[in-house]
């Protein structure tokens, strides 16, 4: 398959998911095979809390809303343009996916196949399904996807290449397993934001986003805040009340509750809002339902403070204060060229 016939699948696909926003699913019949995949995506995404508790209808629906915003014809068209991509035989890349959010994989699985190589994806168990019906919607697309995609139930063998997602401490097995291949192997990171006290409530509103989409779970979720000597809390907790109905949620209820039964038996200053927790903390990795926080006097403190730590960070979220920062509100939304860990995937892909 051509570049440009991949691409334009993509786009298919994109428009294809489109139909799936946060409001409700409004079918479009200009869309292709519709009658074989739109019920059934409706059902999978009804189902995906089954197969997964912390994937509600409404984080699957904003996942796949950010996605259908991502595959456009513009988007691709501008990703893809900074790179000139060689004809040669396409290689084997297998994907070992995390499972923390709803499609978390699919940015490499997009990259792998974009780029001309093979995919052999190993999913997690606790995000098996939706890449799957992707793929199986591609395929109706163009046939030909049925021998670039294979899912790998068990070991993952007969790769050229790897990008592998895991913990701090899987990752130094992949390290190891993986060592005589190309590899990108991503560790643990978190996100952090940097306020000035100058705020708006529109934009703490909007950091709420940040702080509680996927309930937190994600790399790109804010875990940790930087704020100014005594910084009056009472703004960051009003924006974070558009958020209060987390609580209801049992599992995240749970956690709640745990976390913060630890903190106070461990003697810990706390401010809290009765769903969400704040504590003073030197770490960037907060438990679910609780975000650190430390002070600074300088804001050139916090910038050299971000370049020491950013084989930890993710991404730093900002007004503007800090170079090549997330605007409030946004970190749920990369762009196909925001690349995690900030390693260029598609240049890495294109070079094997």
């Amino acid at each position: 398959m051509s570049q440009s016939e991949i691409k334009n699948c993509f786009v298919e696909l994109g428009k294809f998911l489109s139909q799936f926003s946060l409001d409700n699913n409004q079918q479009n019949n200009t869309v292709l095979h519709n009658d074989l995949f739109f019920d059934q995506f409706v059902d999978l995404i009804a189902l995906s809390q089954s197969h997964n508790n912390w994937f509600t209808p409404d984080n699957v629906h904003y996942s796949i809303s950010s996605w259908a915003d991502a595959l456009t014809e513009e988007n691709l068209i501008q990703w893809l343009s900074a790179y000139s991509f060689n004809e040669k035989d396409p290689k084997n890349v297998g994907l070992i996916l995390a499972g923390n959010i709803p499609l978390v994989g699919f940015h490499d699985f997009v990259s792998v196949l974009v780029s001309g190589n093979n995919v052999l994806v190993k999913t997690s168990s606790k995000d098996d399904y939706l890449i799957k019906f992707l793929a199986k919607y591609l395929i109706a697309l163009d046939e030909r996807f049925n021998k670039k995609i294979t899912f790998v139930e068990g070991k993952l063998e007969g790769f050229d290449a790897v990008i592998a997602t895991g913990s701090n401490n899987t990752a130094r097995y992949f390290e190891y397993y993986f060592k005589d291949k190309p590899s990108i192997i991503r560790k643990s990171r978190n996100s952090i934001a940097v306020l000035t006290g100058n705020e708006t409530p529109e934009e703490m509103t909007l950091l709420s986003e940040d702080v509680f989409r996927y309930f937190g779970l994600g790399c790109r979720n804010v875990s940790k805040i930087f704020v100014p000597k005594n910084y009056n809390f009472d703004s960051f907790f009003n924006g974070m009340f558009a958020q209060k109905d987390v609580i209801y949620y049992e599992k995240y209820a749970n956690n709640y509750d745990y976390n913060k039964a630890v903190f106070l038996m461990s003697n810990f200053q706390l401010l809290d809002n009765e769903f969400l927790t704040i504590k003073e903390d030197t770490s960037h990795a907060s438990p679910i339902s609780s975000v650190f926080y430390e002070y600074y006097e300088d804001i050139n403190e916090i910038k050299a403070r971000i370049q020491q730590d950013a084989e930890i960070i993710q991404c730093v979220v900002s007004n503007g204060i800090i170079d090549n920062s997330v605007y409030f509100g946004e970190t749920q939304k990369p762009k196909l060229w925001d690349y995690a860990d900030n390693v260029d995937t598609l240049a890495f892909l294109n070079n094997l």
